[in-house]
């Protein structure tokens, strides 16, 4: 499933206009880059959760050149899938 397919099934369930079920998809994914951008954690009981998961600086190799690199440190999105959602993945309902 794609952001407009979300947004689609989100319209014809909840009866709303598809600007309306639009708007509160993209709310929804504002609010949880914003939250993310601060470095907070996003929990959704039952679904998973959240975190930044910080990364330090490392040397790595270019894999066209094999040129030696300086890998600056990051911050990446880490998505933990919640105990239900696995379990309901693993049982196939």
């Amino acid at each position: 499933m794609n952001k407009s397919e979300l947004i689609s099934a989100l319209s014809k369930k909840e009866g709303l206009t598809e600007k309306q079920a639009s708007d509160t998809v993209n709310l929804i994914f504002k609010s949880f880059s914003a939250e993310l951008q601060k470095g907070n954690r996003i929990e959704i009981r039952g679904f998973g959760s959240f975190v930044v998961r910080e990364y330090n600086a490392y040397t790595g190799r270019n894999p066209k050149t094999g040129g030696v690199i300086q890998v600056a440190p990051k911050k990446l999105p880490f998505f933990k899938v919640g105990k239900d959602l696995k379990e309901k993945v693993n049982s196939g309902k």
